[in-house]
């Protein structure tokens, strides 16, 4: 596309800000773009989308606002920091792990064994999170996972957001040991990745309809979520099923939360649903390895 034919609507001081606001218009079906300039990163569209564009963020911006909440302070980059976090603690755990070696104690206690879910070892639908069988595995979903889990933290806090994402991809091992029945194991934090991609369009989708979109209009972001699952989420070795069901269980809980959460929780009911995420999953893993 020719310079002359887009146009810049923001100008953001770094990229993580950037690719936010470009992921909130790749939802509302436009075709953005990120450069890097001298006075930080420049998010274009093309000129006709331009009225569009603009208006999406500032809807955006006033459904998540960023002044201080509830009287305990500004919100921050703290969404930010919550996706990089979880990026560092995924490659950590790579490591404390196994590196990557499938037939070790941890993949054998913690992945998600379809047959011995079904049988009543629940907690590894949460374990299997954070186990991957390879570097290249774990590196693509610590960036992706950074990347999708600050955008959810961002709209609903970094606690909700966490504990959305947590919840989207321990369904969606659930929903895909039932499908799979005794004979498939996986493993991999993918599956939550798509989970918040589906919490993403699940938001998005409800918020469209509250602005007034209808009928197909209305339906762009779960569309865009689709497309995503389809470019990333798919290829040889890659357990599809388990990142559609993600995808899905994803989608339901953000149509559930955008209806009943109607603004975001203030800094005490963020850090106890993080808190309780973060020991959800290391008791889940007391009870692999028990």
């Amino acid at each position: 596309m020719s310079e002359t034919s887009e146009i810049t609507v923001r100008v953001a001081p770094n990229r993580a800000i950037a690719e936010e606001w470009a992921l909130v218009l790749v939802a509302e079906g436009l075709s953005p773009s990120v450069r890097s300039v001298r006075e930080g990163f420049i998010l274009g569209v093309p000129t006709e989308d331009a009225e569009r564009a603009t208006a999406a963020l500032s809807a955006y911006e006033r459904e998540n606002p960023t002044e201080p909440e509830e009287g305990n302070g500004p919100v921050g980059s703290v969404h930010v920091w919550v996706g990089l976090a979880v990026a560092v603690v995924l490659v950590a755990f790579f490591f404390v792990s196994g590196a990557g070696n499938p037939g070790g104690h941890w993949f054998e206690r913690g992945g998600a064994d379809a047959r011995r879910i079904l049988l009543g070892e629940f907690w590894r639908t949460v374990t299997a999170l954070t186990l991957h069988a390879d570097f290249g595995h774990v590196a693509a979903n610590a960036v992706a996972g950074a990347f999708f889990l600050s955008a959810v933290c961002r709209m609903l806090g970094p606690g909700l957001g966490f504990v959305l994402v947590l919840l989207a991809g321990t369904g969606g091992n659930f929903v895909n040991a039932l499908s799979h029945g005794s004979l498939h194991i996986s493993v991999g934090a993918s599956t939550a990745v798509f989970g918040a991609v589906g919490v993403l369009g699940g938001l998005a989708v409800v918020r469209r309809r509250r602005r007034g979109s209808r009928g197909r209009h209305a339906w762009v972001p779960a569309v865009a979520g689709l497309a995503l699952l389809a470019m990333l989420g798919m290829g040889e070795g890659v357990d599809v099923w388990a990142h559609l069901f993600g995808f899905l269980v994803g989608g339901t809980l953000g149509i559930i939360v955008a209806f009943t959460v109607p603004r975001r929780p203030g800094h005490r009911v963020q850090w106890t649903l993080g808190s309780a995420a973060l020991v959800a999953v290391i008791a889940c893993w007391v009870l692999a390895l028990g």
